[in-house]
């Protein structure tokens, strides 16, 4: 088994994953103009994806101990290429809707294979290396909003930006293939399939699970529909998205030395105190600040998805794949659900006030989540400093 090449390849997976939100969030407003798509079907698109990845994950997480983690990449390679197919070639909602639900479905089973592999391959360092390699999420946006960004001002169509994301999957379909995989974790430690389910009702893991849906709304659902809430307020809106993913990529890069510092706790607090912050400057200001605001928030939330599943994945390993998978699935079930009614509270709200205020109440409602999270986080903070020191 080479580490370095399956992280590497996992890594290669997570950036097609990345790119389907970055690429997405970019070429949402010519979606909708080029079908001539409401408010809220636009909103129902975005969520779609959000919808495949729970179902996908907690299918994958469910089967990786039983089918191995190889063939399960196999089936996340073919539904990241059925779905970037369609896209380019679709002609309607409903094509948009089935492609979209598909690239969600591959990402979900990236995120159902690959958390657990890295776990499995890096035993002495997990939350520094699922860092490590969640930061290809952010990176990957970074690429995506950039693409999308040049390819508008080149005047290059969607389907053309779609396209790009076919180099990133071919050269990790390539690197899984060649590679072994190993058992996961619980499997290598023998822990029975019923106790790992049993470990899933401990009151610790559900506390984290409720939490994730706060982290990941807070990060996902802000960054996925940030160029329609704030595009009346900048004419660059999707740079926002920009800067807040490429302060993400540099902290989670920077990781190891916050890991030995704050310890997950310290960043999971920190996290939910400071995206607070960079949300409510979001929903207030404007002009150049705009920028440090997406800058503060980007900070803020760098740390939430792959601290939350490293936490998980240190203190609750019994949990096993499982674990990991409804974790995540958890979050984004969350998201694509908020994201639904926030596209129809948003549409609501734009036919009493203009756009920017309408987009900025939006972000305003969503500012109680990282509120309740740092409430949530403080008390976690203190029960694992007591239980640690028992």
């Amino acid at each position: 088994m080479d580490r370095r090449s399956l992280f590497v390849a996992s890594c290669f997976a997570l950036v097609v994953t990345s790119l389907s939100f970055g690429i997405r969030a970019g070429i949402l407003n010519d979606l909708q103009g080029h079908f001539a798509l409401t408010d809220s079907q636009i909103s129902t698109i975005a969520a779609t994806a959000f919808w495949g990845f729970p179902i996908s994950m907690v299918i994958g997480g469910m089967l990786v101990d039983r089918l191995g983690m190889k063939p399960m990449m196999y089936l996340a390679f073919l539904m990241h290429l059925g779905g970037i197919l369609l896209t380019i070639f679709a002609n309607g909602y409903m094509s948009l809707f089935l492609s979209t639900l598909m690239i969600g479905l591959g990402n979900g089973m990236v995120e159902a294979v690959c958390n657990p592999l890295v776990a499995s391959i890096y035993p002495e360092n997990k939350t520094t290396k699922l860092n490590h390699f969640h930061l290809w999420f952010p990176g990957g946006i970074v690429l995506g909003t950039l693409i999308s960004f040049v390819f508008t001002n080149l005047g290059l169509d969607w389907q053309a930006q779609m396209g790009t994301m076919l180099l990133p999957l071919a050269i990790y379909g390539y690197l899984f293939s060649k590679t072994e995989f190993p058992v996961t974790e619980r499997v290598k430690s023998g822990v029975s399939e019923a106790d790992m389910y049993k470990n899933l009702f401990q009151p610790l893991f559900l506390f984290m699970m409720i939490c994730m849906l706060g982290t990941a709304i807070t990060e996902l659902f802000t960054g996925q529909y940030i160029d329609v809430l704030l595009h009346s307020v900048s004419e660059n809106a999707i740079l926002i998205l920009f800067i807040s993913s490429g302060v993400m990529t540099l902290g989670r890069g920077l990781a190891e030395g916050v890991v030995k510092t704050l310890k997950p706790t310290g960043m999971l607090l920190g996290s939910a105190v400071v995206s607070t912050l960079g949300l409510y400057l979001l929903a207030t200001q404007d002009g150049g600040m705009l920028f440090v605001s997406a800058a503060v928030f980007g900070l803020g939330v760098t740390f939430f998805w792959p601290t939350m599943i490293g936490f998980v994945a240190e203190n609750l390993p019994n949990t096993g794949a499982v674990g990991l998978s409804v974790m995540g699935a958890a979050g984004m079930f969350a998201v694509s659900l908020y994201m639904q009614a926030m596209g129809g509270y948003y549409e609501g709200l734009v036919g009493d006030m203009n756009d920017v205020e309408a987009g900025r109440t939006v972000l305003r409602t969503t500012l109680f989540m990282p509120i309740v999270l740092s409430a949530a986080f403080a008390g976690l903070y203190v029960y694992m400093r007591k239980r640690n020191a028992a």
